[in-house]
């Protein structure tokens, strides 16, 4: 990949806008829980115009890594706008459909999406952007705040990311365990995703003038990762029969294991419970996403291997009250589905994502436009009149020219932030206050290891 950033295509022919097949009927007002751009509005929005068709995806049901809260949280967040009149009177109709962890199968939802009239995919999870892609670049389509698995979406002029991806959580969580760990050890997929990893941990650790780490390729679907857990101990000095560092219930003092598997991270865990009893105690770090609190929960809670551990993420943790509006939406329109768990940053990255296409339809609608198309949102993008507010879940976000960071390899990230979270007494919590800024350390990133 390179840094070279190429012209915005326009749309080859007019995509028609898909009518609504059927709308939530109103439900009851909602209270407004915060003030300003984060709240639920008011009701007594404009009369219905031409309705909105976007499209979400994620892989369901398949022995790699889901995300089934982030079309369930798509289809939540439409009931909520339509039992309230839609966005400034249009309707939204949401397309959602099953990625699989396909490259084929994502390819089919992106040719679905334009078959169907979609005006943009919206808060979307996929590792193959090389094949999803290309079908929205040739018909026009904007990708508004996916989820940051794949290289294609911090480079085609066509994807907004409202987060730094893999990049900034792994750079991020180099730079949080470069405080307190010397030997550091990741355990990462066998994967082109996972080929990544490893620079972007190292630009974090190198930051804080610590030596890169070691580098343990994992099946991205494993079940038993007793073999990585043995070679990661090993590897930080943690094996007494091999470094004698520590006695086994000992502490390995300044030895770190990183663990970035996807929804397998909780086999890793499981095998590293297992095996720790016998060797010195080590921290533990991870990422959101590879971590999140029902994994603690299953695990242990506070007496679990993950206790004390140090976690990256994009966002806000869970429990802050900037979550709130998010909450009342789950509370009141997803009708105890429990596909959403309101902690896991697919759904949060959902939400934000169809934050940043509400922000967008008000503008338009602004400027006295009723029949929304995919040019009208991807010029709306590239101009930037307005940032968007996402109620300090993120940074305003725009993604002018001038907004892009000078990041090699991801030259469409414009939000680099990051969150220090520990897993305190069984609970993800702030480490400390507000955001990280990792452009700096992003930049200076070195390919090698």
């Amino acid at each position: 990949m390179t840094g070279r950033r190429r012209s915005s295509p326009r749309p080859a022919r007019h995509v028609p806008t898909v009518a609504i097949v059927s709308t939530v009927a109103c439900g009851a007002a909602l209270a407004s829980l915060l003030s300003g751009c984060g709240s639920l509005p008011g009701p007594g929005e404009s009369g219905e115009k031409e309705p909105v068709t976007v499209m979400t995806w994620a892989p369901e049901e398949t022995k790699a890594t889901n995300m089934p809260g982030m079309p369930a949280m798509a289809q939540a967040y439409a009931r909520w706008v339509n039992s309230r009149g839609g966005i400034r009177g249009h309707h939204l109709r949401v397309l959602t459909c099953n990625e699989r962890n396909d490259s084929v199968a994502a390819a089919q939802c992106a040719r679905r999406a334009v078959d169907q009239g979609a005006v943009a995919v919206v808060g979307s999870y996929s590792q193959f952007g090389r094949q999803f892609m290309s079908p929205l670049e040739v018909s026009g389509i904007p990708f508004i705040g996916g989820y940051g698995a794949s290289a294609e979406e911090f480079e085609s002029p066509l994807s907004y990311p409202v987060n730094g991806g893999q990049a900034s959580l792994l750079a991020g969580n180099g730079r949080q365990l470069a405080g307190d760990c010397t030997r550091v050890v990741l355990v990462r997929p066998d994967t082109i995703q996972g080929d990544q990893m490893p620079s972007l941990l190292n630009s974090g650790l190198r930051n804080g003038s610590r030596e890169p780490a070691r580098d343990i390729r994992a099946p991205e679907d494993g079940t038993d990762y007793t073999p990585q857990v043995t070679r990661a101990l090993a590897a930080v000095g943690a094996d007494p029969a091999v470094h004698g560092s520590a006695p086994a219930g000992g502490a390995a003092a300044g030895s770190c294991i990183a663990a970035s598997l996807g929804d397998h991270t909780d086999a890793f865990f499981d095998a590293f419970r297992r095996l720790q009893k016998e060797h010195p105690k080590v921290r533990v770090a991870s990422v959101l996403g590879s971590v999140g609190q029902s994994l603690l929960d299953r695990t242990g809670g506070g007496s679990g291997p993950l206790e004390g551990a140090d976690i990256t993420g994009w966002y806000p943790a869970a429990g802050d009250r900037r979550w709130d509006p998010m909450r009342k939406v789950i509370t009141d329109f997803a009708f105890d589905d429990n596909r959403i768990d309101p902690a896991d940053q697919g759904v949060q990255t959902t939400w934000i994502a169809y934050t940043v296409l509400r922000a967008l339809i008000e503008e338009l609608d602004d400027r006295g436009v009723d029949a929304i198309t995919a040019h009208d949102l991807q010029t709306t993008l590239d101009r930037g009149d307005r940032a968007v507010d996402t109620g300090g879940l993120t940074p305003k976000l725009r993604w002018r020219d001038e907004d892009m960071l000078a990041v090699q390899d991801f030259p469409r990230i414009v939000n680099a932030m990051v969150t220090y979270q520990v897993v305190r007494d069984g609970e993800l919590v702030a480490a400390r206050d507000g955001f990280v800024n990792v452009t700096g350390t992003l930049e200076r990133r070195r390919t090698d290891n």
